[in-house]
């Protein structure tokens, strides 16, 4: 398999997507959604296809399923998913990388309410970020771009100069929206999204050169 070309540019921060991207929670999401799916008469495979990267309420807006309420059946999710940290890990390498990075130059901006990402990043033995921008914090969920800008906001920077590390279409098209260059972490998923940007398995062939000016991305000299 051939090295991906890396964006070979210096960014003044680096913003990462949370489930699928930096820590593995993609079984115990559809183990939730998939019951909630059969309870309310949902195709399970149709449901979990479109499901990742998304917020909870956007996809269950989308369902326009009759007498239910999305921010109801959202935060019942929330604590069913809270509930179920089975199989929770981080992405190889995932733990030292972020420890690498000064805390001011990094951001997690995820799908998922507040409460659900600070358990799941506790569960997988991840350092909290200084700046988590979550699904409470914006009123347009991925693919919109307002969570990358609202991250590179808080961290004093353009969303323009920032990398983003993520592993689903939606993120990626918000990424791709924010202006941001992206790297694709596709360690989570056995059919990775189709996309012109790098791919990687993980963190642990990459290396992070902090300079003054900012971050630059490296590989690791085998």
């Amino acid at each position: 398999m051939s090295t991906p070309h890396l964006p070979d540019r210096v960014f003044d921060a680096f913003l990462f997507d949370m489930d699928g991207t930096i820590l593995t929670s993609i079984a115990t999401g559809e183990r939730v959604w998939s019951a909630w799916a059969r309870r309310h008469g949902v195709d399970v495979a149709s449901l979990l296809s479109h499901l990742h990267g998304v917020r909870a309420v956007d996809t269950i807006r989308r369902l326009q399923l009759p007498g239910v309420d999305p921010e109801a059946e959202a935060h019942a999710l929330t604590l069913a998913e809270i509930a179920d940290v089975d199989g929770i890990a981080a992405v190889a390498g995932a733990a030292a990388f972020l420890a690498s990075l000064p805390p001011e130059r990094w951001a997690i901006v995820t799908s998922a309410p507040l409460a659900l990402a600070q358990r799941r990043i506790e569960v997988a033995g991840l350092p909290m970020p200084q700046v988590l921008v979550t699904a409470d914090d914006v009123s347009k969920g991925k693919p919109a771009p307002d969570g990358f800008q609202l991250a590179a906001q808080r961290l004093g920077v353009q969303a323009q100069n920032c990398l983003v590390f993520e592993d689903a279409t939606a993120g990626i098209q918000a990424a791709e929206a924010a202006g941001a260059a992206v790297v694709v972490i596709d360690a989570a998923h056995q059919s990775p999204p189709q996309t012109q940007h790098p791919c990687v398995a993980g963190y642990e062939g990459l290396a992070v050169q902090v300079q003054a000016q900012g971050l630059r991305l490296r590989h690791i000299a085998a």
